[in-house]
């Protein structure tokens, strides 16, 4: 089994509730984010591909294009800006051109934040 992986950065801006750091966060402020997507799976025996690049950049620039120097609070089917909400988000928008889709994971680089979803939890577990 193979892991390809691609990369895309984001700048974007939005406003969060919480607990802690209340009137900081209500404050409209921004981040530089990283995504990462991976997909799993065999090689095509035809193709030699786990998946073809040039569909899953379209897909990452796809979900760029909607995140990218945008107020995410205005983001559709987004929710509260967090990177949760964000790793699903993105899941959500490459999932139909990518079956093996394995694991998505946004990184906000300058604080050391990550957060990693690796799909809907099966059945039982």
């Amino acid at each position: 089994m193979f892991e390809v992986t691609k990369q895309f950065r984001f700048e974007a801006a939005h406003t969060l509730r919480r607990a802690i750091e209340v009137e900081a966060s209500l404050r409209i402020h921004g981040h530089s984010y990283r995504a990462e997507v991976s997909v799993r799976g065999d090689a095509d025996p035809v193709t030699g591909m786990v998946v073809d690049l040039g569909l899953l950049e379209r897909a990452l620039q796809d979900a760029r294009d909607a995140l990218d120097h945008r107020f995410l609070d205005d983001v559709p089917d987004l929710g509260p800006a967090t990177l949760e909400n964000l790793s699903l988000w993105i899941w959500r928008r490459v999932l139909p051109v990518c079956a093996g889709l394995s694991r998505v994971t946004v990184y906000r680089d300058g604080t050391g934040d990550t957060c990693s979803y690796f799909g809907p939890r099966e059945a039982g577990s």
